[in-house]
């Protein structure tokens, strides 16, 4: 079986308008002849262009989906939130959130971009394809069940949970290695058992305040949410070590039956909303490590959502290095800047630094 790949045009047409989050544009700032949106297509469409230019594209199960329905929706987020999504879109667009603009049809794009991750992680359960890359958008990690959050209009990865769920239970290990703490999804499964959610972000970083080690769920999720906070800067070393020293070990004690990533690539060096330094080799060792313990743990189940990132020329070949070692196949593709992050990662007492950081987390943890 080949990896899957789940793409839809139309996600790429979703609209943000130019004022988002990091570029408040007017007064002394010019627009931008891109439009001026952090959340914007091209990062998305140049990352599946470059799939299709070194030929990958081929050699990977491209997929589509339908549209999430009412109920999918409904299993995670509130009617009046939906409601008030549908109708705003169909009024030709606007804000739910200062920092999630989206522009007419925004409501059924969002639900395409949920649905590719359903069909995604349905396709995957039932042994369609060996494992799964849903490019979606708009993303989802920090959508509340009853309000939209930074540039996320619906929970992409939640829906597509609860809606497996309805043929029998599921536990799973979400993994959000997105820059940005997934606020979202750790609200959504915090007071739950059957789903542990980790949280790998720079800290303070956005949502501010949020995704603190302290934050381990509660009632029957107690345990079952670990956020991974990673000082700014941290580079290539850092992940590899919270991967290491917390992540791994979490994911054995759980015992998942299916693992989805949260697959963010604006903790690379580029990223304008982040300062993290990781390159595309850091996610192509990530990559390489949850699929072997998706192979370890759950029989090689394994799917990964798109989130941010919002570098145009670094996501492509983070993005690439993801896929080729979902899929096992090589596309002889050099990342150009590669070298030069590689050249510019901290100094060895940083890393020591960071390191003791997450020893000393991991022994609170019992890890």
């Amino acid at each position: 079986m080949a990896t899957g790949f789940y793409h839809d045009e139309r996600c790429l047409w979703h609209t943000t308008g130019e004022q988002a989050l990091f570029l408040q544009v007017g007064g002394w700032l010019q627009p931008m002849a891109g439009g001026g949106q952090a959340e914007n297509p091209e990062t998305k469409r140049r990352f599946k262009n470059l799939l299709e230019v070194c030929g990958l594209w081929k050699r990977l199960d491209v997929r589509d989906a339908e549209p999430v329905t009412w109920d999918d929706m409904r299993r995670v987020h509130t009617a009046d939130y939906l409601e008030r999504f549908r109708a705003a879109s169909d009024a030709g667009g606007g804000f739910l959130a200062e920092d999630s603009p989206f522009g007419r049809g925004g409501y059924e794009i969002a639900a395409l971009s949920a649905g590719l991750v359903k069909r995604a992680v349905l396709d995957v359960l039932k042994g369609e394809v060996a494992n799964a890359y849903a490019l979606s958008r708009p993303p989802g990690h920090h959508c509340l069940p009853d309000a939209a959050l930074g540039f996320c209009l619906l929970a992409n990865i939640p829906i597509a949970l609860e809606a497996a769920r309805v043929a029998g239970p599921l536990r799973v290990v979400v993994v959000d290695w997105d820059v940005h703490h997934g606020n979202g999804t750790q609200a959504i499964y915090y007071g739950r058992g059957d789903t542990l959610t980790i949280s790998l972000h720079q800290e303070n970083c956005f949502p501010a305040y949020q995704g603190l080690t302290s934050e381990r769920g509660i009632g029957e999720g107690r345990g079952c949410n670990l956020n991974v906070p990673l000082l700014p800067g941290s580079g290539h070393q850092g992940y590899l070590d919270a991967f290491n020293l917390l992540v791994e070990p979490a994911l054995r004690a759980f015992r998942p039956d299916l693992i989805v990533v949260a697959s963010g690539f604006d903790a690379n060096g580029y990223d304008p909303l982040a300062r993290m330094l990781a390159h595309s080799g850091t996610f192509r060792w990530m990559a390489s490590r949850v699929k072997a313990l998706a192979g370890e743990l759950c029989g090689g189940r394994l799917v990964a959502a798109h989130e941010g990132g919002y570098s145009e020329v670094m996501v492509p070949f983070c993005g690439l290095a993801v896929v080729e070692e979902f899929s096992g196949l090589a596309s002889g593709v050099v990342d150009p800047l590669l070298v030069l992050l590689e050249e510019n990662q901290p100094a060895a007492d940083m890393v020591a630094f960071q390191r003791a950081r997450l020893e000393a987390q991991a022994r609170a943890l019992r890890l």
